[in-house]
């Protein structure tokens, strides 16, 4: 995305755009991290030809890394979608109970958290040949820049970060097995990552050379919430894409049993901010069931699919969209059917009523999460921010206000690459101000859609 921005302007277009297709091997499933490089120099390729950028910023998913000796990769990173992570889970409860793990780190349980993942590298005696671990946007960054390092906001996503300090817990590391050597040094959004290396500069042409690289909010949902258009605090905001991060913004973790019992999270966002949420599913179910109609036959109109869902009359049932039985790939219609069948309920008969109920099931769990946020930490919530893909789709947008009670406002539908840009154009002095100052920004600039219980 190419962002111009300015005291009283935020825009962002598409300067190009490229699949992120995983791939399974023998020993599991991957990402195509080298393709997801080569196609990120080409979209850096046709931004430089578009006109004089002097900055650019990654943001990615979180959790998910690769394994490095020297300059050296170490294998092709793996999918947090892969089976392998159980093993891992095992392995750090029998040291480290839930309980306690939550104590140091305030994160949700989700079996693929990275600390996790390297605990599963240890057990294989990969870990043992590596010297740094670089979570996805902190690789390709080095790869652009020679730097390496860890964005502060992701690295919370690890599991090895303390939530009170920010820092590194090098003690539960050391528990775990997992070297000090392979952390590397935090660095917060806004920084200077420095220009591109020469061959990168001269691979993308002229002008790139004046091209540096800034760390922003690198897991993309810290990126996301930095443009939700809000500047008063009695909000909760959902952003909504392959996950719906449900949640609301706090000035510290809420490191409560409770707030642990109930799903709830604690990852860094920009200026020191926490992102107190709860991970739902998210219209990965969707995709997941739309992948799997066009694999029987043909193309599908998912515009018109949706709208259809719309006016199912009937009722659909309520599923629990984070059954662990939902996270692989695979044919999701027929989870469906057999999550209805296992629990005694009528499945839906029709693809527009599959979809009625994944978007229904959706909203009850972005609404309860919402409520159950606002109790957990005692804030009154007014107003749902919903941000990312999901502010596109109307009838999502219809029924989370219809089930939380409150008004939804969506948009903007590019939040994740506008949080990017405004964190980089502050660092660069073309804004100035702080999260609220650079949310009243995008108020003025991209007023949400607003929906209605």
């Amino acid at each position: 995305m190419l962002a111009h921005v300015s005291a009283r302007e935020l825009a962002v277009t598409e300067a190009a755009r490229f699949p992120n297709t995983p791939v399974r091997t023998i020993d599991g499933l991957h990402w195509d991290v080298l393709g997801l490089y080569a196609r990120t120099l080409a979209g850096l390729a046709e931004a430089v030809r578009a006109g004089d950028v002097a900055s650019a910023g990654i943001d990615s998913w979180a959790v998910d890394y690769a394994l490095l000796r020297g300059t050296r990769m170490l294998g092709v990173p793996f999918h947090y979608r892969d089976e392998r992570t159980a093993r891992g889970v095992a392995a750090v409860h029998a040291v480290v109970p839930p309980a306690e793990l939550f104590a140091v780190n305030g994160l949700q349980h989700l079996p693929f958290n990275t600390v996790f993942q390297l605990v599963v590298d240890r057990l294989d005696g990969v870990l043992d040949a590596a010297d740094r671990f670089l979570l996805v946007p902190d690789l390709l960054t080095y790869w652009l820049t020679g730097t390496a390092a860890a964005e502060r906001t992701n690295a919370s996503t690890t599991g090895l970060l303390d939530a009170r300090t920010g820092e590194w817990s090098t003690g539960l590391a050391r528990r775990l097995g997992i070297p000090g050597r392979v952390l590397q040094p935090l660095v917060d959004p806004g920084a200077d990552a420095g220009p591109l290396l020469p061959h990168v500069a001269a691979q993308l042409g002229e002008g790139a050379a004046r091209l540096r690289v800034t760390t922003v909010g690198s897991h993309d949902t810290a990126s996301a919430v930095v443009a939700v258009p809000a500047t008063d605090a009695d909000v909760a905001y959902i952003s909504c894409g392959t996950w719906g991060l449900v949640g609301v913004e706090l000035e510290h973790p809420e490191l409560s049993d409770a707030g642990r019992a109930a799903g709830f999270t604690n990852e860094r966002g920009v200026d020191g901010r926490v992102r107190y949420l709860h991970n739902v599913m998210g219209l990965w179910l969707l995709s997941e069931s739309v992948r799997t109609w066009e694999a029987d036959g043909g193309e599908v109109d998912l515009p018109g699919l949706v709208r259809a869902a719309g006016q199912v009359a009937d009722p659909v049932p309520i599923i629990d969209v984070d059954d662990p039985g939902f996270l692989p790939p695979g044919d999701m219609p027929a989870r469906i059917t057999g999550w209805c069948r296992a629990h005694g309920v009528e499945p839906p008969a029709t693809r527009a009523a599959v979809v009625r109920t994944i978007l229904a099931s959706l909203a009850d769990a972005f609404a309860r999460t919402v409520h159950r946020a606002a109790e957990l930490t005692g804030r009154r919530v007014r107003t749902i921010h919903l941000v990312g893909g999901g502010a596109r789709n109307a009838v999502l947008c219809r029924l989370t206000a219809a089930s939380s009670g409150l008004p939804v406002l969506a948009g903007p539908v590019e939040a994740t690459a506008m949080g990017n840009a405004l964190v980089q154009a502050r660092a660069l002095g073309f804004v100035s101000g702080d999260l609220e100052a650079l949310r009243a920004l995008v108020v003025a600039t991209h007023p949400p859609q607003e929906f209605r219980p």
